[in-house]
């Protein structure tokens, strides 16, 4: 498919606008068209940096539709930018069909590197980062939550999942059970803006914390199990 076009997967700020790398802005500029989630939100992006590109919008509920066309513009021989509402694409969002389709396609994927939010929060976290479980957003519902959970916790290895204000309080509630209260948690909160924040404690003082305040915005948890629990659930069901 050498005459075909090419499928860039640009990472873009997730906050900070300045937080983008001079090759992705150069591939912005030269790809024949433009793949976002929102393009209201990808439009605010490309105005910062006086970027005009035709945009199409992709997201969970067009994807199938989407892809066809993607596919037919790639077969013209014109390149495609695809872009995230923020972050790296592909990574907790509808990206990574169009990526894993285009593969199996046989069209050319390359990755245009730069920020995503679990890695900014886990170097700013304290915790272990020698390695670590990314579960991206956690089910809904509980019992699907303490398997998958209960299962990472047998690596001894930090745990790091995206959680919705919404649900946080809930979440931590459940962990608290999971991983017991002296777990070290990290809740990190809107990462490059500015309101960045990180909320650090025990589980048990965390559970405190956003118990008495509306905690808003993105998040970012990361949980380090304590040796004792994490030797405990490797171990369960052992005879």
């Amino acid at each position: 498919m050498s005459n075909y076009g090419k499928l860039y997967i640009v990472s873009t700020p997730i906050g900070n606008l300045e937080d983008i790398t001079l090759r992705a802005l150069r591939i912005l500029k030269e790809v024949d068209i433009i793949v976002c989630e929102d393009t209201r939100r990808t439009q605010i992006l490309l105005n910062h940096y006086n970027i005009k590109k035709p945009l199409l919008s992709y997201y969970s509920y067009n994807e199938i539709k989407r892809i066809k066309t993607i596919f037919n513009i790639l077969q013209e021989g014109k390149n495609i930018a695809l872009v995230s509402d923020s972050g790296t694409p592909g990574i907790s969002d509808p990206g990574a069909v169009l990526i894993k389709k285009a593969i199996e396609s046989g069209y050319t994927v390359e990755s245009i590197p730069g920020p995503s939010a679990f890695v900014s929060a886990l170097v700013c976290s304290g915790l272990a980062t020698n390695g670590f479980v990314f579960l991206g957003f956690l089910p809904r519902k509980e019992n699907k939550i303490k398997k998958i959970i209960s299962e990472s916790m047998k690596l001894g290895k930090t745990i790091i999942f995206y959680e919705s204000p919404y649900r946080i309080k809930k979440t931590v509630e459940l962990c608290r059970n999971i991983f017991g209260n002296n777990s070290q948690c990290v809740i990190a909160r809107e990462i490059t803006k500015k309101f960045e924040e990180y909320i650090r404690g025990k589980l048990d003082e965390i559970y405190q914390m956003i118990s008495q305040n509306n905690i808003k915005g993105e998040l970012v948890v990361m949980i380090e199990p304590s040796r004792d629990k994490a030797l405990k659930e490797e171990n369960y069901g052992q005879k």
